[in-house]
């Protein structure tokens, strides 16, 4: 199961196609492709599937999610962490033509 955890977006491509964004500490390249010209912003918070931000989410909202899964990680260990925050690159449910 893929889980999307919001993540704040800290720098967008000259071109606007591609953005970095931090999840929970760890920061990953992500394609913009999918949302209209300008739509996200440097400090937005954005949820992503398999690589692409699908889209924009209120702060407010963001920060409630990222507080509960803060909760649940709290139960797991070290290894089980990082590979729960991690495993949004590697999505079993590829969707978009299996890619």
């Amino acid at each position: 199961m893929c889980l999307s955890i919001p993540s704040k977006v800290v720098e967008i491509s000259e071109d606007k196609t591609m953005c970095t964004v931090d999840t929970m500490g760890v920061r990953r390249e992500a394609n913009l492709m999918m949302m209209a010209d300008d739509e996200v912003q440097v400090g937005d918070y954005v949820l992503l599937h398999i690589g692409f931000v699908m889209n924009k989410i209120d702060e407010e909202e963001a920060l409630k999610s990222i507080e509960t899964y803060k909760e649940i990680l709290e139960v797991m260990d070290e290894e089980e962490r990082w590979r729960t925050i991690l495993e949004d690159d590697h999505c079993e449910n590829r969707g978009l033509n299996g890619a």
